[in-house]
């Protein structure tokens, strides 16, 4: 277990919303509807998360509708939570 990352998830609780949510694929219009927080929270907690290796884009060479999922160290994570 990294606990950095656990500490890092458990800073910002939109991030752990994230990863709890990401039980199945979903696009980040799908996360901001269920989460009802704005594109830009939705988007730089998305960013953070994949930087750390939590979750993982499955699209990465779309425009839109990109689908994130979670890594398997992001499921870990949760796991411990």
């Amino acid at each position: 277990m990294d606990w950095k990352k656990l500490s890092f998830v458990k800073y910002a609780p939109l991030r752990l919303d994230i990863l709890k949510t990401l039980d199945t694929e979903k696009t980040p219009k799908e996360l901001k509807d269920i989460l009802k927080k704005s594109d830009s929270n939705i988007a730089r907690a998305l960013r953070e998360l994949e930087e750390k290796e939590l979750i993982k884009c499955l699209t990465p060479k779309s425009r839109k509708g990109k689908i994130f999922t979670l890594t398997k160290e992001g499921k870990e994570i949760i796991k411990k939570m």
